[in-house]
């Protein structure tokens, strides 16, 4: 199913600003979107307004067409994952599954292979027949998953379903949704305040702050062209170093002195309106490079090490005391105290107008 957001808004009574402003969204048939963002941006409360559980102040919801914003959740074929569990205790994991089915009046051979086929994908083939009391907080998350995948709805709503989920499980359902996803061609609408699942599971991201959409486009757009500062800050693990600064005979000059960059060509055209005012300049800790170059070299002291397995966090202090971080293959050799000279991939520096925090380019 299509679902399209036009000028969408939302003002809870009683309150004088609005929650939600100005959501211009279009999800084509079949995507995987993630909806990103810090908590209390607004993210669960647009998940919550395209399932009809909350009401829509301005703009219009339209599913294939055909406009929702007074349509009641039971008739937008839908299913919704919350983030509490919200299962009946009284009633087994079997039948907490089949409930929506067993409504619609479902033969039961199709009900329970729709069950077992779900509670197989979701490792919860053991606890069909034990209370939700019984079964631990992360389990009971899976049910809530199985419950919505029975259904096969035309959109799913998931709202931080993986949350409560160990780390090595919460990596397997990343892998078995998107596989799940794939294989009913399902349009999903997933909200989530996890870069991770948001990069490896999404077609399109929706990257939301305060209540606005700041970026919309493929984890591949979101990480090689941030559109603003609060995208290139956001995403990324370990995020982009950052610096402020300013344009001086055409390169870039950090504001406390240790880094002096020649742009490479593409963005020196760009940086030329620039000459004389403030710029943000950012980079990816793996486009830092080891050793000299004849148009950007900076000494940085390694402070902190982490070792990541098939790569090494060099966290280091530039000769100004600023941090920048920088990324080297886990089997290359490096001390703590050591003072090393570094350089720039010209070609992967980002610059940001500092008064709008827009991308210049």
């Amino acid at each position: 199913m299509r679902v399209e957001m036009k000028d969408i808004g939302k003002k809870y009574e009683g309150r004088e600003n609005f929650t939600l402003r100005h959501i211009d969204l279009t999800i084509e048939e079949q995507a995987f979107c993630v909806i990103l963002g810090p908590s209390g941006c607004g993210k669960s409360t647009l998940l919550r307004m395209i399932a009809g559980l909350n009401s829509i102040t301005e703009g219009e919801l339209i599913f294939n067409g055909k406009l929702m914003n007074k349509v009641p959740p039971k008739d937008r074929d839908i299913a919704m994952v919350f983030q509490s569990y919200a299962l009946y205790p009284h009633m087994s994991v079997y039948d907490n599954m089949a409930f929506s089915l067993s409504l619609r009046k479902e033969p039961k051979e199709v009900i329970r292979d729709r069950v077992m086929e779900a509670a197989e994908i979701l490792q919860i083939t053991e606890y069909l027949y034990n209370k939700p009391s019984d079964i631990s907080g992360g389990q009971r998350q899976r049910v809530a998953l199985g419950r919505a995948m029975v259904r096969k709805p035309r959109v799913f709503l998931m709202d931080e379903p993986l949350s409560n989920l160990d780390a090595k499980l919460r990596e397997h359902m990343r892998v078995e949704l998107v596989r799940l996803h794939k294989n009913l061609g399902t349009t999903t609408i997933y909200v989530t305040h996890d870069q991770t699942e948001a990069m490896t599971m999404a077609d399109l991201i929706v990257l939301m702050n305060d209540g606005k959409i700041m970026q919309q486009g493929s984890p591949e757009e979101f990480y090689h062209r941030p559109e603003n500062l609060f995208v290139a800050g956001f995403i990324g693990s370990p995020t982009m170093n950052i610096y402020p600064g300013m344009i001086k005979d055409g390169k870039f000059i950090s504001k406390g002195g240790a880094l002096e960059v020649e742009p490479a060509p593409k963005d020196a055209q760009a940086l030329q309106d620039f000459e004389g005012k403030d710029v943000h300049m950012g980079i990816r800790s793996e486009r830092l490079l080891s050793g000299k170059d004849e148009k950007n070299t900076f000494a940085a002291e390694v402070d902190v090490i982490e070792m990541l397995g098939k790569e090494k966090l060099l966290n280091c202090k530039m000769t100004d005391g600023s941090d920048i971080v920088i990324s080297v293959p886990g089997h290359f050799e490096y001390e703590v105290d050591e003072v090393h000279n570094f350089h720039f991939d010209l070609e992967a520096l980002h610059f940001f107008d500092s008064q709008t925090s827009e991308r210049i380019s």
